[in-house]
This record gives C-alpha cells, structure tokens and sequence, in this order.
C-alpha cells in the first residue's frame, strides 16, 4: 500500500503544531474524496484535534428570528430578494424568549445565536440580546448572526452582552451574492475590535468550488483570528439560483472540515471546528461543534426549521456522544462529562 508521500510529510509537520500554509492546503484538498489520501487525512485530523481540543465537544444554537426577501439576494439561501421562498414574518419578543429557553434551560448550550437578515433592526436586535441575555443560564454565551457592522454597531453589541458574532466573507462574494467583500471583510475586523469572538466558516460549498477557491476562504478566517471556524456545504433548495449546480457529499464536506482543523493550527484564537450541517463523518474528522437550529432556516422550505433540516439540542448531544467526545464545553469554560442524554 503506499500513500501519497506529501501527505504524509504535511501530516506528520501538523501532529508537531505547524499547520499546513495555503498551497498545503490546496494539495490536500486536490485529493479524491474517495481516496486512501483523503481517508487517512481525516483520521489525522481527527486524531490532532482531539488532543487539541482535550476531547472536549460544543452544542450551539440558533433561532432565526425574522424571514423577509433579503437584500443580500445569496443566490443559494431561501431568502434572497428575487427568488425568496418565504412570506415576510418575524418572532415576537415572547416567542424568541421561550425558544432561547427551551434551547438552554438543559445547560448543554455553550452560545445562542441570534439569525436576522443582511438589513435588519439594529436597535431591535439589541433589545432581543438584552432581553434573551437576562432569561438564558448564565453559562450560555450570546452570538449575533447578522449583516454588516459599523464600529460604533459592534462595540454597541459587546457592551449589550453580546460575546459573538457569526460573520462570513464567503465564497464567490459579490458573485454569487449582492454584496461586497470588501465590505464584508471590514465587518470582520469590526467585531473582533470591538472584543467578540469571530465565528467563520468556509462556506457555502458547491461541487464547483476549486481547492484553491477554498483555501483562500479558510484562511480568511485564520487571518482574523476566528474563535471558531468551520465547513459548511451549499444544501441543495429548489428555487434557488444555485440549485442546478448540484450539492457535494457529506464525506467530501468532512474532507474539507479535516483541512480547515489542521489550517486552524496556526491560529490561537480558534477554540472549536465546526461542521454543517452536523454529522458524524464530520465529527470524526477534526470537528468538535455542531449546532441545533429553530426558526427561519436559509437551507430550508420549512418556515419553522424545527424537526426538519434543524437538528435537535438532544440529538447533537447523542452526535456528539457516539463521535466519542467526553466532555461538554459550556460558554464560561466549565467542562462536564459528556452523557447521550441529560443528566
């Protein structure tokens, strides 16, 4: 059997912490999704990231708190002005309330994020965190999901509680997409300036995306120092621009999670690697976060994600559980052994 020498010789420099550079990257994400090269370079992963991370895993949340024809117009999200699938509708108070709870009254929720749309109710949202901040456990960190910021906005934000903020420049910005990157960009360093965490992702994947397009977006994310990073692949939605191009498999999204945890390396700030939507090939590849959704969906038809495409908190506990993690992470940095269900 021989495998790929210059695999294994950027193996072998990450399990001694030198993360692979950009053109590494790109070579391990050329490789077959099939192939003995891709099998072994998620085990490798797998194996580095849970020594990084102590074995220790991350439940999220997110309730999508408003739909309206977005001016984003993401030629691959259920929401985009032109081709939106949805009826302009949004949560009241009380509803994000009692859904902020039964996400988090368990206490698995290390962050609750908060979903509104590219243009959005500024002084809304920052009631909703207040609000939601004062309901929720007091180990459940809050993260914002939104469109652009301005500094004043982000600092506004950290001082509302806020700890987080989930923000991409993603792939084929300002193509697939009404907006800019540069301007996406800009809100990067607005909300790590302002103090929050940057949750990033790689995302969203198509089949046509090149290896080298996806190394330039992980390390978008390293090079604003993302507490989290993550792979997140385009989820087909008829009626969607995007939706002839076609969806790429579970494993080769795995595939690509392996590479962004061992790119991630370099970076100190990342504290977790995500994969989504949540599976287990993902979760034995180098990702230790998944996330259960309510409400508005951007992958979805459901007006309630609840019980369709949305993952359960219950069921990303027992994910995470038979991926053989054994600790739980919650968002004030506790740590507790890790059960298939609530103890």
């Amino acid at each position: 059997m021989k495998i790929d020498s210059s695999l294994l010789e950027i193996l072998a420099k990450a399990d001694d912490g030198v993360p692979p550079g950009k053109q590494e990257c790109c070579r391990l994400l050329s490789f077959q999704e099939q192939s003995m090269e891709s099998g072994v370079l998620m085990a490798a992963a797998d194996h580095i990231a849970r020594r990084r991370f102590n074995n220790n895993a991350i439940v999220l949340g997110q309730i999508g708190i408003e739909t309206r024809p977005c001016l984003g117009r993401c030629a691959f999200c259920a929401f985009g002005d032109g081709h939106a699938l949805f009826e302009s509708s949004e949560l009241s108070l009380d509803q994000i309330l009692e859904r902020a709870l039964a996400f988090s009254r368990q206490g698995d929720l290390y962050a609750l994020f908060l979903m509104t749309m590219h243009g959005f109710d500024f002084q809304r949202l920052l009631a909703i965190a207040s609000a939601v901040s004062g309901t929720i456990p007091g180990q459940t960190q809050i993260v914002v999901n939104t469109g652009d910021l301005d500094g004043a906005q982000g600092n506004e934000l950290r001082s509302a509680g806020v700890n987080g903020a989930y923000h991409v420049c993603r792939l084929r910005e300002g193509a697939d997409t009404g907006l800019q990157p540069a301007q996406r960009k800009r809100t990067l360093d607005i909300i790590t300036k302002a103090g929050m965490d940057l949750y990033y992702c790689c995302e969203p994947i198509g089949p046509e995306h090149t290896p080298e397009e996806l190394a330039d977006q992980i390390f978008i994310g390293i090079d604003h120092g993302c507490a989290q990073h993550a792979a997140m692949r385009r989820v087909y939605v008829p009626g969607t621009p995007l939706a002839p191009r076609g969806q790429i498999t579970e494993r080769r999204l795995t595939q690509i999670a392996a590479v962004v945890a061992l790119a991630s390396l370099g970076c100190e700030e990342t504290k977790s690697i995500a994969v989504h939507e949540p599976n287990l090939l993902g979760l034995c590849a180098g990702a230790n976060a998944v996330y259960a959704e309510t409400g508005a969906n951007p992958r979805d038809t459901a007006a309630d994600t609840s019980g369709h495409r949305g993952t359960a908190i219950d069921d990303c506990r027992k994910m995470l559980y038979e991926a053989g993690f054994t600790g739980l992470l919650h968002g004030d940095g506790k740590v507790l052994m890790l059960y298939p269900e609530v103890h």
